[in-house]
């Protein structure tokens, strides 16, 4: 593509094996640390799990995964100078509500693969690839907080025809989502998230927290204990994302470690082991797309490198918004309603975690599903091609 080139060009996954070949051989000659005392997940990734997704990653067939996404339509387009990579799946039936689903940090378009055929019956589902991940590298330059990306993926639904859609996003996906809405309120038809939407909780007042619910409280508990035990990693990506880059593009297995802490920490159960509870095919996938795309440091600049300062509050955009939280989410309803026009709040307190389209895809589509109805007024109005 030449610079500004408005086109949508079609695209098809096609790595080099030489690239596939040096992979492989670099996992397999991976020199790893002695255990720390305990090696527990408290201190990282234990090392004999760590090795056990080195040796399961280096017979992964990434050909039946590339075979798998180029029977997607995918385009690539520049958009404000940068490269976008997107996926385009046409609903079955005319006049179906247009859909925009955004990923977040660290995953990547794969996290929607389960729910695209759940989905292409009532949408038309867009998938990009956010600025910085993927096939949406690298940076072509500085300066992408969430209002440049919402800008971004604003011209993008106009490049592949969709005038007014519904968005639904989570982690960086769920930043976003709300942002396109007040940027073009008469464009967003809805906006739909998982997981915290809005600020984290900070001091409440008296009144406030005795109106708060069980599974609130408990939720203020687990943002004290993230704030306390977890929060390093963004304290790292937000202030050094070149480091994370550079080390992540020379050690796939280093890559893996930092991928796979939050994996595990993220998803639900705890107890249960992310590549279960996510799919082993997903985790070594999206490891797969990191590595070859060297997109570890371009991610946590554009996911954690933000200017905006965290506890803002902005403007609500009236346009009318959902959640669903899951049993590991931590979204305070009457926090996420400072900054947005609630209109659905969905509490599911004993399934699921940060990844809802990986670990309840039909728990998450119902819930989109019935959202966009309740907009609508009843079921939304397709006819069959």
């Amino acid at each position: 593509m030449t610079p500004h080139d408005a086109r949508l060009i079609p695209f098809r996954i096609d790595v080099p094996e030489a690239d596939l070949a040096d992979l492989r051989d670099r996992l397999r000659r991976t020199r790893f640390p002695a255990p720390l005392p305990g090696d527990g997940w408290d201190t990282g990734v234990p090392v004999e799990v760590l090795r056990d997704h080195a040796a399961r990653w280096a017979t992964h067939d990434w050909r039946a995964t590339e075979e798998r996404l180029n029977a997607r339509t995918q385009y690539l387009t520049d958009i404000d100078g940068q490269q976008i990579h997107v996926v385009h799946v046409p609903s079955r039936h005319e006049g179906a509500t247009p859909l925009l689903l955004l990923h977040g940090w660290p995953g990547s378009f794969l996290e929607f693969e389960k729910v695209i055929d759940l989905l292409v019956d009532t949408f038309d589902v867009v998938i990009p690839s956010l600025p910085g991940f993927g096939f949406s590298t690298p940076l072509s330059d500085a300066g992408w907080g969430v209002d440049r990306i919402a800008r971004v993926m604003l011209e993008l639904m106009t490049r592949v025809g969709h005038e007014t859609f519904v968005v639904q996003g989570g982690d960086v996906g769920a930043g976003v989502a709300p942002e396109i809405a007040r940027l073009a309120p008469d464009r967003v038809r809805g906006v739909h998230v998982n997981g915290a939407l809005g600020a984290f909780a900070g001091e409440l007042d008296d009144d406030t927290a005795a109106r708060m619910t069980p599974i609130e409280v408990d939720r203020m508990r687990r943002v004290g204990e993230f704030m306390q035990n977890e929060f390093g990693y963004i304290a790292v990506q937000s202030t050094r994302p070149g480091l994370v880059g550079a080390m992540a593009a020379d050690s796939p297995v280093g890559q893996l470690a930092w991928m796979l802490d939050k994996l595990q920490a993220w998803s639900h159960p705890a107890e249960v082991a992310a590549t279960d509870v996510l799919g082993e095919e997903f985790v070594l996938a999206n490891a797969t797309l990191w590595w070859l795309t060297a997109s570890a440091g371009s991610a946590a600049y554009v996911g954690y490198a933000q200017e905006q300062g965290w506890g803002a509050v902005p403007e609500s955009s009236g346009v009318p918004t959902a959640a669903i939280q899951f049993a590991h989410d931590i979204g305070l309803r009457h926090l996420a309603e400072q900054s947005n026009t609630i209109v659905r709040w969905t509490d599911v307190d004993d399934r699921g975690g940060h990844f809802a389209a990986l670990e309840e895809p039909e728990l998450l589509v119902d819930d989109v599903r019935a959202f966009v109805a309740e907009l609508e007024g009843g079921s939304p109005a397709v006819t069959p091609r």
